[in-house]
Order: structure tokens, then sequence, then C-alpha cells
């Protein structure tokens, strides 16, 4: 979406160290931040929860925001190009054509400095890049996780080829010359004429099996094929804003648990604790996390792997309910269920507006759960994603 000039005057600039504004040296053509250098929420996002919390009585809806500049600790690079010639970045719209991107300013210098180490192995390995057209050549793409805590780098190389042998010298290159730098390396297969980026296979090369971030005290776990959040200082405090809304001593059910960042960080205050997640990575992840913890926490934590709207019994009887689902939202089961019997408080964190207030309206509707709290989050700065937290509580009569 192109930015209105009208949202240019109304949101200033951001300034950068320089104390002029924000400047990026691959814009255009990369798309990767379409509002670059505007504050706050795009204006359809602001109206949209502005309007929501005026029709059941709250006041302005507040926005989270923190670092815009390094603020990507987790990227995804498309590698496209010509043997010797390689470019790492993003793919112009509409396209296979990728915008090589070596001083991107959102990601963290780390991850900057990784995909250059990879470009010249790559290089210097004589390494085919991969051909959309063709589906030909060898690499793929490059996943980079920072770990913020050691400031190492877990570094995937995805490959169109069926083990990691055509990419051995390359791997040698990169352990080398990344050295303390480099958390993990990792080789991940996909072979498939398709536009997924991961595939199922991981074949640990070097380093430790998952970055490892500390959210309420809790280790949480992040194998490579995991899902993580790539701004983890807003991801934090989402998290922080949803402790806040969880009674000492609740059980609780969580929904899309992922590998437990919130559910996980919740356990000093928690009785019992219900965890729902489907991707195999994920809940290889959780599981991590919940090895790690004390006997007596691993004894109030359960989870239940499958779909959501398949895991229905893990809220019953529980006095708050979770759900952090993907962006198309919650599964129709599962907004069923809670609109016919609702936990005395429903926290549903959500990534696609579209589909937060069409679950929003079908819960409200039933006359048996009010809107309470709203709360946004700039989680992509740049962009028009918002990341939404809406407290339910049930109707008392």
């Amino acid at each position: 979406m192109t930015v209105s000039t009208g949202e240019r005057r109304l949101k200033p600039p951001i300034l950068g160290p320089s104390g002029k504004p924000l400047d990026c040296p691959h814009r255009p053509p990369c798309p990767g931040c379409p509002r670059f250098g505007l504050p706050g929420l795009a204006q359809a996002a602001e109206s949209a929860l502005g309007n929501l919390a005026a029709q059941h009585g709250l006041g302005p809806v507040p926005v989270i925001s923190g670092e815009m500049t390094g603020f990507r600790q987790r990227a995804r690079l498309a590698i496209r190009g010509r043997v010797g010639s390689p470019k790492l970045g993003l793919f112009e719209l509409g396209t296979h054509r990728v915008v090589h991107i070596p001083n991107c300013v959102v990601q963290d210098p780390l991850i900057n400095r990784v995909a250059e180490v990879v470009r010249r192995a790559l290089v210097e390995a004589r390494v085919s890049p991969y051909s959309d057209q063709a589906h030909a050549g060898v690499a793929r793409y490059l996943q980079v996780v920072v770990e913020r805590s050691s400031r190492t780098a877990q570094v995937t190389l995805v490959a169109n080829a069926e083990d990691p042998g055509s990419l051995e010298p390359c791997f040698d290159l990169i352990r080398d010359r990344l050295g303390p730098e480099l958390h993990s390396l990792w080789w991940n297969r996909n072979t498939e004429r398709a536009n997924t980026i991961l595939g199922s296979e991981f074949r640990l090369i070097a380093g430790a099996a998952s970055v490892v971030e500390h959210f309420g005290g809790a280790a949480i776990h992040y194998p490579p094929g995991a899902f993580g959040q790539n701004n983890l200082g807003i991801a934090e405090r989402i998290i922080e804003h949803v402790q806040r809304f969880v009674p000492e001593g609740s059980s609780v059910a969580e929904f899309y648990a992922g590998v437990g960042a919130i559910g996980l960080s919740l356990l000093e205050r928690v009785r019992e604790l219900r965890l729902n997640e489907i991707s195999p990575a994920s809940l290889a992840g959780l599981e991590m996390g919940r090895s790690a913890l004390a006997p007596s926490a691993q004894l109030k934590t359960r989870v239940f792997p499958g779909v959501a709207g398949a895991a229905l019994e893990i809220a019953r009887d529980a006095e708050v309910v979770i759900a952090d689902p993907p962006r198309k939202g919650l599964d129709p089961e599962l907004t069923a269920a809670l609109a016919t019997a609702p936990p005395a408080r429903f926290i549903y964190v959500s990534c696609g507006l579209e589909s937060f207030l069409r679950d929003a309206a079908a819960l409200i509707d039933s006359g048996k759960l009010r809107l309470t709290a709203l709360t946004a989050f700039t989680l992509l700065p740049f962009t028009e994603h918002v990341e939404t937290v809406g407290v339910f509580e049930r109707r008392v009569n």
C-alpha cells in the first residue's frame, strides 16, 4: 500500500541519529517497509481500532512502539542471481527478482553481517543460487535468528538439494568467518516447486539445538523451524502486557501456544497451564522449554498437540483463556465454543486486524462476552501490520 500524502502530513517522519529524516539505501525497489520513516500505526488500522474501542465505551487505544532501527532479530532472505554473483534480500512486489539489501537499517546489524559472510561464501564456493523458473540451483533462502543474550546468530541455509553435500565448502567458510558470532549452523531441505520458504527436514551442521530467550524468567527455546517473532523487544512488551491480565493462582489455557513464549512466562503466577500447538517444530521447542523447568513447574503444565478447533477441552473450567492465532484468526470451532461457554477472561493476541475484528464481533454478538481492554503494538514498524491485544470479560447477569 502506498502511503498517502495525508498520512505524511499527519505523522512527521522519524529522525535518524543525524537529526535528518531516517533514510534507507534500498528504497525503492525494496518493498519491505511500505511506510518507511513514519511512526505509529497506518491510518486504516488506527481508525478501525479506534472505532471498535468507541463502540464499547473504551478510551483512545494505546499504541506501544519500540526501536525504529535494528529491531529485526529474525530474517528470511531469498537467494537468487547467478553463480559468482548472488543477491540476498526480498522479492520485488509480484516477482521473483531479489532486491539485494546489504545495509538494511531495520535489521539487527548482526543479520546484515551474516548475510554478507554467507554471500561471500556462496561466491567462493561457487554455489549456484536457486532459479524459480527452472527449479534449479542449490542455495534458495537464508534464515538468520539473533540470540540476544549471546549476540550470536542461528544460521540456516535452505537448499534445493537432497543432502548437505553440495554446501559443505560453503558451510566451512561460514563457520570460519563468523567464529564466535555463530550460534549454530543448519541445513534445510526444500526441493518443492513452491513458494514455501522452509522445508520440513533440518540437519545441524554445528552449534546448539535452539536459540534461547527469557520471558518472565522462563527459558524459551527456538529451534530453526519454529515460529518466532522478529521484533523481540515488542514481543516482550506484549508478553508483559498479557501477564497483567492473568490473576494469581488462575487456571490458564492457551491456544496456538507456539514454543510457549506467553504460556511458560506465566508459570510462576498460575495454578495450572494447558497449552495447545500444532507445528512439530514449535512443539519441539515447547518440549525443550518444559524439560528445563523445575519438576514442580512441569507438573502443572500439560501440552495438547493438534489443531485448536479439536482441542476445545483444554478451555473447560479454565478461568483465563489465551489465544495467539496465525493471521487467519481463530478456528471457527474455538470461536463458537468461547461464545457459547466463555471463560471469565479471554485474552486475544492478534496479528491479523481483519480476522480480529471479525472474531471480536462474533464473540461480542453472543451476548456473553464484552470487550474491556484494547491495546495496539507496532510489532512490524513501517508496515500496515498491527499486533492487537484484546481482553474480553464474561458478562455477569
